[in-house]
């Protein structure tokens, strides 16, 4: 499956736009060979798997110009790069303890001309600045994630959505929500995005 299926979610980016999705089949596929950040089995599944999967963000919330986004374990670079391409004026920090995973990031987002990416090899607990939204992908089990977000969020909204975290992840997740103080609403991919990996994947908004 090619880039077409972001233009047929998303028939509104432009043409600069088109083109770095569309480079991102290429870029993964180079630097996947020499540090392996996306499975080999499924590079051929990068646009539904990994990039789209990324942009269901990009169907609950329009980021606001201006925005600070910070994506805690970002591997290869999911969700951060797919995002800030699609909303190139947000800044968007990638972090992530593996260096060699930073380095991708760094890589790609350099090939694609992204001034609104800083990629930095960091454990989450020591990053200092404070953001709109964090986002991040499966990284581990909710009750140990919200602790690394903790004094990361900025007090005032400039967003539609309050600001909180933005946690894409499948499953039946009431036994990780149980424990959590905060409020968690659940959206369900599969109401965007028609394909079978979506059925079970959901974006949570907890605040």
């Amino acid at each position: 499956m090619d880039f077409e299926i972001i233009k047929h979610y998303f028939p509104n980016i432009n043409t600069e736009q088109e083109q770095k999705f569309e480079q991102l089949m290429s870029l993964y596929g180079d630097w996947n060979e020499k540090i392996n950040v996306i499975s080999r089995k499924d590079i051929g599944n990068l646009y539904i798997n990994h990039v789209l999967h990324s942009l269901a963000i990009a169907k609950l919330i329009n980021f606001a110009d201006g925005s600070d986004i910070l994506d805690i374990g970002t591997g290869g670079g999911f969700p951060g790069i797919p995002l800030a391409i699609m909303f190139p004026n947000v800044q968007f920090h990638l972090t992530d303890s593996i260096g060699k995973k930073i380095r991708v990031c760094t890589e790609i987002s350099n090939a694609l001309s992204l001034t609104n990416v800083k990629a930095e090899q960091i454990r989450s607990e020591n990053v200092k600045n404070k953001y709109d939204f964090i986002v991040s992908r499966a990284v581990t089990q909710l009750p140990d994630f919200m602790p690394w977000t903790k004094g990361k969020l900025k007090k005032k909204n400039i967003n539609l959505l309050p600001n909180g975290v933005l946690y894409l992840k499948g499953g039946d997740l009431e036994n990780e929500i149980k424990p959590l103080s905060q409020t968690v609403h659940q959206y369900n991919i599969s109401i965007w995005f028609k394909e079978e990996f979506f059925i079970e994947k959901k974006v949570l908004h907890i605040f």
